[in-house]
């Protein structure tokens, strides 16, 4: 049964004509919870959230680019900043806000660093804009700077924020590559420091303005869709990188999710496994055909069982007959059976 979305009561419209599925289990899932407070509190006997129906949702993977499309949308990338952008997100896994929070005191890309492979960027805040009735009922809990609005009819403002989650916090090593994309960033923006003087309205962002100014989000997902359309590449959001990053460091890694779960900030380890599962499941289709070549085939079989089979053929050389023993190794029906 569908149900009809919430009409925005200061425009009179709503962003679709129905609510979905993921959004009925949402607001279920903060009813049951807020309910299940006011059972602890004594407020109510019970909580009329926990033997709700709610519809069933499927959960659909995000598009993302293959290796190949990324490197060529890269080459043709005219867009400085969205390049930088785009290379930190899928080398770092990060996610939009965090990319737009970023600060140089967070960045250790120092020539020392890039030489021993130990350059990184350090994850502690993010970028966001909120209700400015919400700013003032956090009353500046996790709240760390608070930017300058354009306009005091503004009814949001951009803050940096402490992240969600403490698994959230973390440092994420750079690849040299991109670690020197830093290093000339870095570069271009002091000289622009340099030229504009106290015009410049420094807040130690990575990502700036021209004027040194917090970036919005349609400053990088703008022109990511201009790109997608001017090359007619597939069309995938900017969170897609971060999807890419991860999946490519499974592949890379030989599933190592823990170290995975490091650089994403994810919360749990299932996170990682719930959303990537089709990643491992596509690579796991390789044992079969592994088991195949090493046992059924007789081939590729494990390095140090080749070491054992060499040093058995030793020790039963000075056993038996040289002319026994040669028909035997050179017959592979006949090694498969060792009491032949």
């Amino acid at each position: 049964m569908k149900r009809r979305a919430v009409i925005n009561p200061l425009n009179k419209t709503s962003r679709n004509e129905f609510v979905s599925s993921s959004t009925v289990r949402d607001v279920n899932k903060l009813l049951r919870n807020c309910f299940e407070q006011a059972v602890k509190w004594e407020l109510m006997e019970k909580n009329p959230c926990t033997h709700a129906t709610v519809p069933k949702h499927k959960s659909q993977k995000r598009d993302i680019w293959t290796a190949d499309t990324l490197m060529y949308a890269l080459s043709v990338c005219e867009d400085e900043r969205l390049k930088l952008a785009i290379n930190l997100s899928f080398s770092c896994s990060l996610r939009l806000g965090e990319l737009l929070g970023l600060t140089w005191d967070c960045v250790d890309i120092s020539p020392e660093a890039i030489e021993e492979n130990c350059a990184y960027v350090f994850i502690n805040k993010e970028s966001q804009r909120i209700r400015k009735e919400s700013l003032n009922a956090l009353d500046g809990k996790d709240v760390l700077l608070v930017f300058p609005t354009n306009h005091k009819k503004n009814s949001t403002v951009r803050i940096l924020k402490t992240p969600k989650t403490e698994s959230s916090v973390r440092k994420i090593f750079l690849p040299k590559s991109v670690a020197n994309m830093l290093v000339d960033w870095k570069a271009e923006q002091d000289e622009m420091k340099e030229i504009l003087g106290d015009e410049y309205m420094d807040y130690n962002l990575v990502m700036a303005s021209t004027f040194g100014l917090p970036l919005g989000d349609g400053a990088i997902r703008g022109p990511l869709k201009k790109l997608i359309e001017d090359y007619n590449l597939p069309p995938v959001v900017f969170h897609s990188f971060r999807h890419s990053s991860v999946t490519y460091k499974l592949k890379l890694n030989g599933g190592d999710i823990k170290a995975v779960q490091g650089d994403s900030g994810h919360a749990q380890v299932n996170m990682v496994t719930d959303v990537y599962s089709h990643i491992l499941d596509d690579d796991r289709r390789k044992n079969a055909e592994l088991f195949e070549e090493a046992f059924y085939e007789k081939k590729n079989l494990d390095p140090q069982m080749h070491v054992q089979q060499e040093n058995n053929n030793a020790t039963v050389a000075d056993e038996v007959d040289p002319e026994l023993l040669a028909k035997v190794l050179a017959n592979p029906e006949m090694r498969a059976f060792p009491n032949y």
